[in-house]
């Protein structure tokens, strides 16, 4: 239980993004925040989530991510179809092979940082996650949705494809064939299924989520932060290691973890 009453952190394009972020001891929640259109995404959401990770304090060890009302996202707002929205597809398509690359890294890092930082990431899905919806739940370490969750990659279906680094984390957790299958049809995947196919950690009742939430949060924080992150560490990287590599990298992890072990013993 945390002594401290809970933070929020305020920044220029957390507000422009419709982001709110608020800190809690060890503990930070990152929350869409835009539930009149369902959280439906446009580039300042992505800039805002692409700026949390250095307005999170140290000692932030677990990151929650969750939308406000009924559903988690349902991906990209309808606004960026529309061909006179200024930071819509037509004027991102209108620009260089050059300017277009930049501009996708750029949305990417809202995207990718969830696996690559050495904290904990969970996202808590309820309703729909959509397209970038689906990939920004994905992204993180660890899923839990509510039973009414319903996840649909639809790029393909409306002539895009899923740019937010979901390709490889989907082939990662459900093999090639299942995921041509769901990005191709662009079909729903309930709560159970992502549970069976291993996207989702667990399905539970839509109003226990935040319960649920709050008990993996404690189990994760329960373990040392040191043995936590390199665990993290280990494992994020042990798909694109040999076998040997591995074995090595474990190694090493294991000789830091003995020497802080022996300092605190000591």
């Amino acid at each position: 239980m945390s002594t401290t009453q809970p933070v929020t952190i305020t920044d220029d394009l957390l507000t422009a993004g419709s982001v709110r972020l608020v800190v809690d001891s060890a503990r930070a929640d990152v929350a869409l925040a835009r539930p009149e259109v369902r959280n439906a995404q446009v580039p300042a959401t992505w800039a805002a989530l692409a700026a949390v990770p250095a307005l999170l304090p140290e000692q932030v060890r677990v990151v929650v991510l969750s939308g406000d009302g009924a559903s988690f996202s349902a991906g990209l707002d309808r606004r960026m179809f529309d061909p006179a929205a200024v930071d819509g597809l037509a004027g991102l398509a209108a620009g260089t092979p050059e300017q277009i690359d930049t501009a996708i890294a750029g949305f990417q890092q809202a995207f990718t940082w969830w696996r690559d930082s050495s904290r904990v990431t969970i996202a808590a899905v309820q309703g729909h996650a959509v397209g970038a919806g689906f990939q920004l739940a994905l992204g993180c370490d660890l899923m839990l949705c509510a039973d009414d969750a319903r996840l649909a990659m639809r790029e393909t279906s409306l002539g895009l494809v899923p740019d937010l680094g979901g390709t490889s984390l989907l082939v990662d957790t459900v093999g090639y064939s299942r995921a041509l299958e769901i990005c191709a049809t662009g079909r729903w995947v309930g709560a159970d299924e992502a549970v069976a196919l291993g996207i989702a950690t667990a399905s539970v009742p839509t109003d226990s989520l935040s319960d649920s939430v709050d008990d993996l949060v404690a189990a994760l924080l329960a373990a040392p932060a040191g043995a936590l992150a390199a665990t993290k560490r280990l494992l994020v990287g042990a798909g694109g290691r040999s076998r040997v590599d591995q074995l090595a990298a474990e190694r090493t992890e294991q000789a830091g973890r003995l020497a802080d072990l022996v300092r605190l013993l000591g």
